[in-house]
């Protein structure tokens, strides 16, 4: 029996490959809803006509909503009364957006998804599938999702999948793939799928503060897409640590360990980028293609951004690890000069340290020697005994996530390729902070709203999403080659061409100010009978906002007027 099961799936699993193999194949109508103005109720059409697969699925349009008001960094240090350039310079922020009292989850993710129909020009009755990725929870039971609904009210349309996904920032990233999935399966109907990140980051006052942020990210998913997500090549690292958590349900406010966290982070980049080479690598294989993948197979490079310095780290250490894969590196010139003292702790990093790798006398009395000479020579020997100690214990590659030598040498080494391929995507994240779940999609954002799609057609973006507690995925996407006038690349880009102005166009408020509305959010968190304070004219037109909180929790929201 059981073996008459087995046959039987592997004669399915060929039918299968052999209907991907037919994608050229595609639907008609999918091809020609490609080519309209606007996503119109056209490619609504179910596909139980064909056997075909969707082609090219990922995302077709892109929406980004952040606050209207936001607080400079440089004011933020001098009210904290920290030293000048711990925000700016130290985390690499300029900006952070917060959310007025009229704010919640549910207005923010209301405001992108109309704002994406709207523009896209989609009927609500083309759209089969609605997932939302946030951290921000308001209700244990009730779906953020499910408010959404009611923008479907009118259209009749109560055929919508899809629920909440929540963990960290990760949320998102998982929906994003679910609908995806759910495009590519025999669940799929022909309508589109929209994905929803949303969350409001707030902090304590303290240290931690200035990392926060708030807004939404929309991307509407289907075939024939600008931006295709490459199948097979995920790598995805997932384990069982509290860097940041969020137990307390009366509060707004996550319990954080700093250090571990960031620790955490590059340990989920380490293994995400291993496993993503391997398997593009593998891929490539198949084709005839023998090469390493680095960090240069990628044109961009975008990442989770709890703060712009920690990408900025980030790019250094996928340098580290292609350096620590290479075969045979060349560190006499180009990209690993000057790096021949880390090539040796990764020859050793394996292998069993030594008693003679090192005198543990001349490491001892060194400084002492040199102390009462020459301070410069006592500086180069620092900089030799950190190497020849990290010789000596054999480092393995975990072992250097604190290792600040490591750290700035191939920070330095990386600086042109984060230059090139990473920095115009912090834009939004510089100048309005960490959203969480939006924020690496925020980034995206960011980076197609500063290039043409000339610029764009055929590359590569990778995209490292990470989530405390924790999950992580590295993944890629392929810009689509058509970057005529009117394609779908070029309407994408030209839907994002105003994501300066509308950063320029928010309100500055001072300090004092920004403390007195978190002061106000965290002491009307879960209020019943409540009606926020404070004027809503400061909203940006089509904002939804939260009109009132009714004794048993039940929460009114309006719109401003366009």
């Amino acid at each position: 029996m059981f073996r008459l099961f087995s046959q039987t799936r592997r004669c399915l699993q060929v039918k299968r490959a052999l209907k991907r193999q037919e994608w050229p194949l595609r639907p008609a109508h999918l091809t020609a809803a490609a080519q309209q103005a606007s996503f119109s109720t056209a490619s609504v059409e179910h596909l139980s006509r064909s056997d075909s697969w969707p082609k090219d699925v990922g995302i077709l349009a892109l929406e980004v909503y952040f606050p209207s008001q936001y607080v400079e960094q440089v004011e933020l240090e001098k009210y904290d009364g920290v030293e000048a350039g711990k925000y700016t310079l130290g985390l690499g922020q300029k900006q952070m957006g917060f959310c007025s009292a009229h704010e919640d989850i549910n207005s923010l993710c209301l405001t992108v998804v109309q704002r994406l129909v709207e523009r896209s020009r989609l009927s609500w009755d083309s759209i089969g599938r609605l997932e939302v990725g946030t951290e921000t929870i308001i209700d244990k039971s009730k779906a953020v999702k499910t408010v959404l609904m009611q923008l479907f009210q009118d259209s009749g349309n109560t055929d919508v999948e899809g629920i909440d996904t929540t963990n960290a920032c990760y949320g998102g990233t998982a929906s994003l793939f679910n609908s995806a999935d759910w495009v590519e399966s025999s669940s799929w109907d022909g309508r589109y799928a929209v994905v929803v990140c949303g969350d409001i980051a707030v902090y304590a006052t303290g240290n931690a503060r200035p990392t926060g942020g708030a807004g939404a990210v929309a991307m509407l998913v289907g075939p024939e897409a600008p931006l295709v997500l490459e199948r097979g090549v995920r790598g995805t690292h997932m384990e069982h640590v509290y860097d940041f958590y969020k137990p307390d349900l009366a509060s707004e406010y996550p319990m954080v360990d700093g250090q571990l966290s960031i620790q955490c982070y590059f340990r989920a980049l380490d293994q995400c980028y291993s496993i993503y080479r391997k398997k593009i690598q593998s891929q490539w294989q198949k084709v005839g293609v023998d090469k390493p993948f680095t960090l240069e197979d990628f044109q961009f490079m975008i990442f989770h951004t709890p703060f712009c310095k920690l990408v900025q780290k980030s790019v250094g250490r996928m340098m580290l690890n292609d350096f620590l894969a290479a075969p045979n590196p060349d560190t006499q010139s180009g990209l690993y000069k000057g790096l021949q003292a880390f090539r040796s702790i990764t020859t050793l990093a394996e292998s069993k340290p030594t008693s003679e790798s090192v005198s543990p006398s001349f490491i001892q009395l060194g400084p002492l020697i040199l102390s009462s000479y020459n301070s410069e020579l006592l500086k180069c020997f620092n900089l030799i005994q950190s190497s020849l100690v990290r010789i000596h214990r054999g480092v393995k590659l975990e072992d250097t996530y604190s290792d600040k030598d490591v750290e700035k040498a191939f920070q330095k080494a990386s600086l042109e390729m984060f230059s090139q391929k990473t920095k115009p995507s912090l834009l939004l994240s510089s100048r309005n902070g960490n959203m969480y779940t939006p924020s690496m999609y925020g980034c995206l954002a960011s980076l197609l709203a500063q290039y043409s799609a000339q610029q764009l057609a055929g590359s590569r973006i990778g995209a490292f999403s990470y989530g405390s507690g924790l999950a992580a995925s590295l993944f890629s996407m392929r810009v689509s080659q058509d970057a005529a006038p009117g394609s779908p690349l070029d309407k994408l880009l030209s839907s994002l061409s105003d994501l300066q102005t509308r950063l320029d166009a928010r309100k500055q408020v001072p300090p004092e100010e920004f403390a007195e509305i978190m002061k106000q959010r965290e002491e009307t968190h879960h209020l019943v009978n409540h009606t926020p304070q404070g004027s809503k004219d400061d909203l940006f037109p089509g904002t939804w906002y939260l009109e009132r909180v009714d004794d048993k929790h039940r929460r009114q929201y309006a719109r401003r007027p366009l």
